[in-house]
Protein backbone atom coordinates (compact mmCIF):
# COMPACT_ATOMS: atom_id res chain seq x y z
CA UNK A 1 0.00 0.00 0.00
CA UNK A 2 1.50 3.45 -1.27
CA UNK A 3 2.55 5.84 2.24
CA UNK A 4 3.03 9.32 2.48
CA UNK A 5 6.54 10.01 3.59
CA UNK A 6 6.55 11.31 6.87
CA UNK A 7 9.53 13.71 8.20
CA UNK A 8 10.17 15.03 11.74
CA UNK A 9 11.77 18.15 11.12
CA UNK A 10 10.09 21.54 10.87
CA UNK A 11 8.90 22.45 7.44
CA UNK A 12 11.50 24.28 5.29
CA UNK A 13 8.48 26.57 3.16
CA UNK A 14 5.34 28.69 4.70
CA UNK A 15 4.41 29.29 0.86
CA UNK A 16 4.70 26.79 -2.80
CA UNK A 17 3.08 26.84 -5.94
CA UNK A 18 1.45 23.88 -8.02
CA UNK A 19 1.21 23.55 -11.81
CA UNK A 20 -0.15 21.13 -14.66
CA UNK A 21 2.22 20.96 -17.49
CA UNK A 22 1.90 19.05 -20.79
CA UNK A 23 -0.81 17.04 -21.85
CA UNK A 24 -3.99 16.81 -19.47
CA UNK A 25 -4.43 13.28 -17.84
CA UNK A 26 -7.47 12.28 -15.55
CA UNK A 27 -6.52 12.60 -12.03
CA UNK A 28 -4.51 15.37 -12.30
CA UNK A 29 -7.18 17.38 -10.64
CA UNK A 30 -7.08 14.96 -7.12
CA UNK A 31 -3.08 15.38 -7.61
CA UNK A 32 -4.17 19.45 -7.51
CA UNK A 33 -6.38 18.73 -4.22
CA UNK A 34 -4.19 16.90 -2.27
CA UNK A 35 -1.16 19.19 -2.86
CA UNK A 36 -3.48 21.93 -1.89
CA UNK A 37 -4.99 20.18 1.27
CA UNK A 38 -1.57 18.36 2.44
CA UNK A 39 0.15 21.71 2.43
CA UNK A 40 -2.71 24.01 4.01
CA UNK A 41 -2.39 21.15 7.13
CA UNK A 42 0.57 21.42 6.92
CA UNK A 43 0.62 25.16 7.64
CA UNK A 44 1.70 26.18 4.46
CA UNK A 45 0.35 28.30 2.14
CA UNK A 46 -0.53 26.90 -1.60
CA UNK A 47 -0.79 29.44 -4.85
CA UNK A 48 -2.11 28.09 -7.86
CA UNK A 49 -0.67 28.68 -11.48
CA UNK A 50 -2.88 28.78 -14.32
CA UNK A 51 -1.63 27.00 -17.67
CA UNK A 52 1.39 25.60 -16.61
CA UNK A 53 4.87 27.62 -17.59
CA UNK A 54 3.25 29.61 -20.18
CA UNK A 55 0.91 31.20 -17.06
CA UNK A 56 3.82 31.32 -14.16
CA UNK A 57 5.49 33.86 -17.20
CA UNK A 58 1.98 35.50 -17.51
CA UNK A 59 1.96 35.77 -13.75
CA UNK A 60 -1.54 34.26 -13.85
CA UNK A 61 -1.55 32.98 -9.87
CA UNK A 62 -4.47 31.84 -8.09
CA UNK A 63 -4.81 31.58 -3.69
CA UNK A 64 -6.00 28.01 -3.56
CA UNK A 65 -7.64 27.39 -0.20
CA UNK A 66 -8.91 24.10 0.91
CA UNK A 67 -12.34 25.13 -0.07
CA UNK A 68 -11.02 25.68 -3.81
CA UNK A 69 -10.42 22.22 -4.64
CA UNK A 70 -13.71 20.76 -3.17
CA UNK A 71 -15.88 18.58 -5.51
CA UNK A 72 -12.68 18.35 -8.00
CA UNK A 73 -11.50 14.61 -7.61
CA UNK A 74 -13.84 13.11 -9.85
CA UNK A 75 -13.27 15.95 -12.79
CA UNK A 76 -11.04 14.75 -15.29
CA UNK A 77 -8.90 17.69 -16.91
CA UNK A 78 -7.52 19.67 -14.95
CA UNK A 79 -8.84 23.06 -12.72
CA UNK A 80 -5.62 24.70 -13.17
CA UNK A 81 -5.55 24.35 -17.45
CA UNK A 82 -2.77 23.24 -18.85
CA UNK A 83 -0.06 24.75 -21.67
CA UNK A 84 2.85 23.19 -23.52
CA UNK A 85 5.40 26.07 -23.86
CA UNK A 86 8.30 26.60 -26.11
CA UNK A 87 9.56 29.84 -24.76
CA UNK A 88 10.93 27.92 -21.36
CA UNK A 89 13.70 26.05 -23.51
CA UNK A 90 15.81 29.46 -22.99
CA UNK A 91 17.95 29.74 -20.16
CA UNK A 92 17.23 33.79 -20.03
CA UNK A 93 13.10 32.64 -19.80
CA UNK A 94 13.42 29.82 -17.01
CA UNK A 95 15.82 32.87 -14.62
CA UNK A 96 12.34 35.26 -14.94
CA UNK A 97 10.36 32.39 -14.34
CA UNK A 98 12.29 31.92 -10.73
CA UNK A 99 12.27 35.92 -10.56
CA UNK A 100 8.78 35.76 -10.56
CA UNK A 101 8.34 33.26 -8.35
CA UNK A 102 10.78 34.50 -5.76
CA UNK A 103 9.08 37.94 -5.83
CA UNK A 104 5.32 36.64 -5.30
CA UNK A 105 6.84 35.03 -2.12
CA UNK A 106 6.81 31.57 -3.18
CA UNK A 107 9.64 29.63 -1.87
CA UNK A 108 9.02 26.10 -3.79
CA UNK A 109 6.98 24.17 -6.89
CA UNK A 110 5.18 20.78 -7.54
CA UNK A 111 5.18 20.51 -10.96
CA UNK A 112 2.24 18.04 -12.16
CA UNK A 113 2.95 16.77 -16.11
CA UNK A 114 5.45 14.37 -17.85
CA UNK A 115 8.80 14.02 -19.20
CA UNK A 116 8.76 17.64 -20.93
CA UNK A 117 7.49 19.34 -17.69
CA UNK A 118 10.59 17.77 -15.91
CA UNK A 119 12.86 19.11 -17.78
CA UNK A 120 11.78 22.40 -17.43
CA UNK A 121 11.97 21.93 -14.07
CA UNK A 122 14.97 20.66 -13.63
CA UNK A 123 16.95 23.48 -15.56
CA UNK A 124 14.61 25.60 -13.18
CA UNK A 125 15.97 24.56 -10.24
CA UNK A 126 19.81 23.66 -11.54
CA UNK A 127 20.06 27.21 -13.50
CA UNK A 128 18.29 29.35 -10.33
CA UNK A 129 18.44 27.26 -6.91
CA UNK A 130 14.73 27.05 -6.81
CA UNK A 131 13.11 24.18 -5.43
CA UNK A 132 10.96 22.16 -7.22
CA UNK A 133 9.05 18.31 -6.68
CA UNK A 134 7.35 16.81 -10.22
CA UNK A 135 4.64 14.28 -9.78
CA UNK A 136 4.25 12.27 -13.18
CA UNK A 137 0.89 12.67 -14.76
CA UNK A 138 0.18 11.37 -18.15
CA UNK A 139 -1.85 8.38 -19.74
CA UNK A 140 1.01 7.16 -21.95
CA UNK A 141 3.23 6.02 -18.70
CA UNK A 142 6.50 6.38 -20.37
CA UNK A 143 8.22 7.73 -17.92
CA UNK A 144 11.33 6.55 -16.74
CA UNK A 145 11.73 5.34 -12.63
CA UNK A 146 8.44 4.82 -11.62
CA UNK A 147 6.08 1.85 -12.38
CA UNK A 148 2.73 4.14 -12.79
CA UNK A 149 1.87 7.44 -13.40
CA UNK A 150 -1.46 9.08 -13.04
CA UNK A 151 -3.99 9.13 -15.59
CA UNK A 152 -2.75 6.08 -17.40
CA UNK A 153 -5.23 3.89 -15.54
CA UNK A 154 -8.07 5.50 -17.14
CA UNK A 155 -6.98 5.57 -20.24
CA UNK A 156 -6.62 2.28 -20.53
CA UNK A 157 -9.71 1.49 -19.02
CA UNK A 158 -11.80 3.78 -21.30
CA UNK A 159 -10.14 2.50 -24.48
CA UNK A 160 -11.19 -1.77 -23.21
CA UNK A 161 -14.36 0.23 -22.57
CA UNK A 162 -14.98 0.80 -25.75
CA UNK A 163 -13.45 -2.03 -27.49
CA UNK A 164 -16.17 -4.08 -25.39
CA UNK A 165 -18.63 -2.62 -27.35
CA UNK A 166 -16.61 -2.60 -30.72
CA UNK A 167 -15.97 -6.24 -30.47
CA UNK A 168 -20.68 -6.79 -30.11
CA UNK A 169 -20.40 -5.19 -33.99
CA UNK A 170 -17.23 -7.24 -35.51
CA UNK A 171 -18.52 -10.09 -33.77
CA UNK A 172 -22.33 -9.34 -35.30
CA UNK A 173 -20.46 -8.45 -38.81
CA UNK A 174 -18.02 -10.78 -38.97
CA UNK A 175 -15.41 -8.29 -39.73
CA UNK A 176 -12.15 -7.31 -38.10
CA UNK A 177 -11.89 -4.05 -36.41
CA UNK A 178 -8.07 -1.68 -36.08
CA UNK A 179 -8.88 -0.05 -32.99
CA UNK A 180 -6.16 3.13 -32.66
CA UNK A 181 -5.16 4.08 -29.38
CA UNK A 182 -3.30 7.09 -28.54
CA UNK A 183 0.59 6.53 -27.99
CA UNK A 184 3.06 8.27 -30.52
CA UNK A 185 6.25 6.59 -29.18
CA UNK A 186 5.13 4.58 -26.32
CA UNK A 187 2.90 1.64 -26.57
CA UNK A 188 2.28 1.17 -22.95
CA UNK A 189 -1.35 1.21 -23.36
CA UNK A 190 -1.83 -0.29 -26.45
CA UNK A 191 -0.43 -3.53 -24.78
CA UNK A 192 -2.65 -3.24 -21.97
CA UNK A 193 -5.64 -2.86 -23.90
CA UNK A 194 -4.96 -5.34 -26.10
CA UNK A 195 -4.22 -7.58 -22.98
CA UNK A 196 -7.52 -6.74 -21.18
CA UNK A 197 -9.50 -5.98 -24.30
CA UNK A 198 -8.34 -9.76 -25.29
CA UNK A 199 -7.08 -8.18 -29.59
CA UNK A 200 -5.82 -10.87 -31.61
CA UNK A 201 -3.19 -8.76 -32.49
CA UNK A 202 -1.47 -5.47 -30.87
CA UNK A 203 0.76 -3.16 -32.71
CA UNK A 204 3.69 -0.98 -30.85
CA UNK A 205 6.21 1.63 -31.98
CA UNK A 206 8.70 -0.66 -29.60
CA UNK A 207 8.27 -3.48 -32.02
CA UNK A 208 7.74 -3.42 -36.06
CA UNK A 209 5.42 -5.75 -37.41
CA UNK A 210 4.85 -7.03 -41.09
CA UNK A 211 1.65 -6.86 -42.87
CA UNK A 212 2.20 -10.68 -43.62
CA UNK A 213 2.72 -11.49 -39.78
CA UNK A 214 -0.81 -9.59 -38.98
CA UNK A 215 -2.18 -11.46 -41.66
CA UNK A 216 -1.34 -14.87 -40.46
CA UNK A 217 -2.57 -14.08 -36.94
CA UNK A 218 -5.71 -13.53 -38.75
CA UNK A 219 -6.10 -16.56 -40.32
CA UNK A 220 -4.61 -18.70 -37.15
CA UNK A 221 -8.25 -17.07 -35.61
CA UNK A 222 -10.16 -17.92 -38.82
CA UNK A 223 -8.41 -21.82 -38.87
CA UNK A 224 -9.92 -21.92 -35.25
CA UNK A 225 -13.16 -20.92 -36.21
CA UNK A 226 -13.50 -17.32 -35.25
CA UNK A 227 -15.18 -14.90 -37.87
CA UNK A 228 -14.09 -11.44 -36.18
CA UNK A 229 -10.59 -10.19 -34.94
CA UNK A 230 -9.82 -6.78 -32.95
CA UNK A 231 -6.33 -5.43 -33.79
CA UNK A 232 -5.10 -2.68 -31.29
CA UNK A 233 -2.68 -0.23 -32.79
CA UNK A 234 -0.94 2.55 -30.82
CA UNK A 235 -1.04 5.70 -33.03
CA UNK A 236 2.80 6.12 -33.74
CA UNK A 237 4.49 9.15 -34.67
CA UNK A 238 2.75 9.62 -38.36
CA UNK A 239 -1.19 10.22 -38.42
CA UNK A 240 -3.24 7.64 -40.32
CA UNK A 241 -1.13 4.33 -38.88
CA UNK A 242 -4.20 2.63 -38.92
CA UNK A 243 -5.55 4.10 -42.34
CA UNK A 244 -2.69 2.15 -44.19
CA UNK A 245 -2.77 -0.39 -42.50
CA UNK A 246 -6.09 -1.52 -43.41
CA UNK A 247 -5.38 -0.53 -46.99
CA UNK A 248 -2.34 -2.88 -46.68
CA UNK A 249 -4.52 -5.62 -44.99
CA UNK A 250 -7.58 -5.41 -47.91
CA UNK A 251 -4.71 -6.09 -50.48
CA UNK A 252 -3.77 -9.21 -48.70
CA UNK A 253 -7.86 -10.32 -48.83
CA UNK A 254 -8.54 -9.12 -45.45
CA UNK A 255 -11.35 -5.98 -45.20
CA UNK A 256 -11.01 -3.85 -42.40
CA UNK A 257 -12.58 -1.09 -40.55
CA UNK A 258 -10.77 1.35 -38.83
CA UNK A 259 -12.14 2.92 -35.49
CA UNK A 260 -9.87 5.96 -33.79
CA UNK A 261 -10.35 6.13 -30.07
CA UNK A 262 -8.02 9.55 -29.80
CA UNK A 263 -8.58 12.05 -27.32
CA UNK A 264 -11.49 10.16 -25.28
CA UNK A 265 -8.97 8.37 -23.54
CA UNK A 266 -7.78 11.60 -22.24
CA UNK A 267 -10.94 12.67 -20.55
CA UNK A 268 -13.41 11.40 -18.39
CA UNK A 269 -14.06 10.83 -14.69
CA UNK A 270 -10.25 9.26 -13.42
CA UNK A 271 -10.74 5.76 -12.02
CA UNK A 272 -10.32 4.91 -8.09
CA UNK A 273 -6.80 3.48 -8.89
CA UNK A 274 -5.70 7.23 -10.26
CA UNK A 275 -7.52 9.42 -8.00
CA UNK A 276 -5.46 7.47 -4.45
CA UNK A 277 -2.57 7.07 -6.82
CA UNK A 278 -2.94 11.02 -7.74
CA UNK A 279 -3.82 11.72 -3.74
CA UNK A 280 -0.87 9.65 -2.22
CA UNK A 281 2.02 11.14 -5.29
CA UNK A 282 0.24 14.72 -4.37
CA UNK A 283 0.39 15.04 -0.33
CA UNK A 284 4.45 12.80 -1.13
CA UNK A 285 5.15 15.79 -3.18
CA UNK A 286 4.75 18.38 -0.40
CA UNK A 287 5.93 16.63 2.21
CA UNK A 288 9.09 15.76 0.32
CA UNK A 289 9.33 19.75 -0.86
CA UNK A 290 8.74 20.82 3.03
CA UNK A 291 11.42 18.73 4.21
CA UNK A 292 14.22 20.56 2.17
CA UNK A 293 13.72 17.87 -0.61
CA UNK A 294 13.90 18.98 -4.39
CA UNK A 295 15.04 18.41 -8.04
CA UNK A 296 13.36 15.22 -8.04
CA UNK A 297 10.18 13.47 -9.05
CA UNK A 298 7.67 11.18 -6.89
CA UNK A 299 7.04 7.69 -8.32
CA UNK A 300 5.78 4.70 -7.26
CA UNK A 301 8.47 1.41 -7.06
CA UNK A 302 7.37 -2.00 -6.05
CA UNK A 303 4.49 -0.54 -4.67
CA UNK A 304 6.14 2.36 -2.57
CA UNK A 305 6.45 6.09 -2.72
CA UNK A 306 10.05 6.87 -4.23
CA UNK A 307 12.27 10.01 -4.58
CA UNK A 308 13.53 9.93 -8.04
CA UNK A 309 16.30 13.12 -8.95
CA UNK A 310 15.16 14.56 -11.97
CA UNK A 311 18.61 13.53 -13.95
CA UNK A 312 17.86 10.32 -13.72
CA UNK A 313 14.68 10.60 -15.15
CA UNK A 314 14.42 13.29 -17.96
CA UNK A 315 15.55 11.88 -21.24
CA UNK A 316 15.24 7.94 -20.70
CA UNK A 317 11.98 6.10 -21.34
CA UNK A 318 10.43 3.37 -19.89
CA UNK A 319 10.20 0.34 -22.04
CA UNK A 320 7.48 -1.94 -22.53
CA UNK A 321 8.05 -5.13 -20.79
CA UNK A 322 8.64 -7.73 -23.18
CA UNK A 323 7.33 -10.68 -20.85
CA UNK A 324 3.80 -9.32 -20.92
CA UNK A 325 4.42 -8.38 -24.93
CA UNK A 326 5.10 -12.35 -25.32
CA UNK A 327 1.91 -13.53 -22.68
CA UNK A 328 -0.35 -11.01 -25.09
CA UNK A 329 0.54 -13.33 -28.53
CA UNK A 330 0.81 -16.33 -26.67
CA UNK A 331 -2.63 -15.67 -25.56
CA UNK A 332 -3.64 -14.41 -28.79
CA UNK A 333 -2.53 -18.20 -30.81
Amino acid sequence: MLKVPTFTSKKKYSSIAVMTSGGDAPGMNAAIRSVVRYAIVQGCEVHGILRGYSGLLDEQFIPLEASSVANIIQRGGTILKTDRCEAFYKKATRKKAADILRRRGIEGLVVIGGDGSFTGAYHLESENKFPVIGVPGTIDNDIAKTDDTIGFDTAVSTAIEAIDRIRDTASSHDRTFLVEVMGRSSGHIALQVGMGGGAETVIIPERKQSIQQICETIDRGIRRGKTSSIIVVAEGQEPGLSSRLAKDLAKKGHASKVCILGHTQRGGTPTAHDRVLASVLGASAVAYLLAGKSSAMVGVQDSHVALVPFKDVIGFKKQVSSELLQLSHELAS
